[in-house]
């Protein structure tokens, strides 16, 4: 058999195929490892990257289209540094951890696909021999919405426990664990009775529009707060994991930075479940911080007081000693779908009363609004409190004797305080010292 014209050159392709590519064009077989930093494939305009970030938890990394080098609008998911995210021959894009598992894939085996592609626009497409997108991140979006991405009923954003869906009768909503809707926003009623097959999109104005065949020219639904501003601005819509839904701008495509200009919810503290189980927001200056009812609770873990608190005695382990911890304007907030939980019309006292005496209540809240609205929670319950001055009730949460309630609020960093406050303890103590000596 005659030696095939050039010897060197398959071993030289073979190669290739495992090098980084900095074009748009992405044959099969390429590779990109978690631990090449210098690795990407990127977009013609070199806006848009796909490579590996450090992810949130230690020594994992995140696969990701991003932008400006540093943020992601569409991630695979996470490996540890010996994981690769390739392109395989069969036509799938996978994400590989160090164990060589597949955490993520594409699902496009068979389906022709020849390359892949990081377009302009920020989407990762896989194409087939006639330059057909097979497969399409805009249509697979994991956190973000960019501009010229469409986002229709029935996709769906997730962060955590928390997502983000346009539902079909024209409503955006916020929801934790699937379960629990703390945000909405829709059309009036009489668009949204004639919705089809509703869809959003972010528009380079900073204007979020819904559209459907029966609105002409789309209908405007959020306004971010630099609408018009910047002609190079690029903005993006992102469920971020303490469950806010926000619409991010940079005025450079290629740089950043990028900063906030629109929040679904205004007070953090009312997103759901934002300090966890029996966790109980405030604030401390601006900033949200997390706290337990008292010190009958722990936290589930100190380096994150989001994860929220547990008990250091369990009821059922002091059902002759239990007493009531009264929370002066606190709500914990209660999903009126939750079956654990229970509405009844009573006065403070008997709202408090009737717990104590209860097998089964953990916990009731006393209205101030002048409802006289007390409500109730059971076993199966997930309570979750917002306390702060402004807030028109009191909560009463059971626990095993005696109340022990909690110290003075000392600003750390572990829950968010400001270190301001100890400036100002310090100078009004230097102040006072030099007062003393000039007297």
């Amino acid at each position: 058999m005659a030696e095939p014209p050039y010897p060197m050159l398959l071993p030289l392709l073979l190669l290739l195929l495992h090098f980084p590519f900095l074009t748009s064009a992405v044959p099969l077989g390429s590779v990109l490892y978690a631990s090449g930093s210098d690795q990407s494939w990127s977009s013609p305009n070199s806006t848009f990257a796909v490579s590996f970030l450090p992810s949130s938890s230690p020594n994992t990394f995140l696969a990701a289209v991003y932008f400006a080098g540093t943020v992601p609008i569409w991630s695979a998911g996470s490996v540890d540094s010996q994981g690769s995210l390739r392109l395989s021959s069969s036509g799938s894009l996978q994400l590989i951890n160090g164990s060589n598992n597949t955490v993520w894939d594409s699902g496009t085996d068979a389906l022709g696909v020849v390359s892949a592609a990081i377009e302009d626009s920020g989407s990762l497409v896989l194409l087939n021999n006639r330059n057909k997108t097979v497969w399409s991140s805009f249509d697979h979006p994991t956190d973000t919405i960019v501009q010229s991405q469409n986002f229709s009923a029935g996709k769906i954003l997730r962060s955590g426990s928390y997502s983000f869906q346009l539902e079909r009768r024209g409503n955006l909503t916020l929801t934790w664990n699937n379960s629990t809707v703390y945000w909405s926003q829709g059309l009036n009623s009489s668009f949204s009775s004639n919705l089809s097959s509703p869809s959003l999109a972010l528009q380079t104005n900073g204007v979020v529009l819904m559209f459907d065949s029966t609105l002409t020219g789309g209908a405007e639904t959020i306004y971010s707060d630099d609408y018009g501003e910047g002609s190079n601005t690029f903005r993006f819509l992102k469920l971020d994991d303490d469950g806010n839904l926000r619409i991010y701008s940079s005025a450079s495509r290629n740089t950043g930075p990028v900063s906030p200009h629109w929040s679904a919810v205004a007070d953090q503290c009312l997103v759901y479940g934002y300090c966890g189980n029996f966790g109980i927001c405030s604030y401390n200056d601006t900033k949200p911080i997390c706290l337990c009812p008292s010190r009958n609770f722990d936290p589930v873990d100190v380096n994150d007081r989001r994860k929220g608190c547990k008990r250091k005695v369990e009821l059922s382990n002091c059902s002759s000693n239990a007493a009531m911890l009264d929370l002066d304007h606190t709500r914990l907030i209660t999903d009126p779908n939750d079956p654990n939980s229970q509405s009844f019309f009573a006065g403070s006292s008997p709202c408090r009363g009737n717990c104590l005496v209860s097998g089964v209540c953990l916990a009731s809240v006393s209205m101030s609004d002048g409802s006289g609205n007390c409500w109730q929670k059971q076993p199966g319950s997930f309570i979750t409190g917002y306390q702060s001055s402004s807030v028109p009730s009191t909560s009463y949460v059971k626990v095993c004797g005696p109340v022990l309630l909690n110290e003075p609020l000392v600003g750390s960093k572990g829950d968010g305080n400001n270190s301001k406050v100890h400036l100002w303890i310090v100078a009004v103590a230097v102040l006072a010292g030099f007062l003393v000596w000039l007297w």
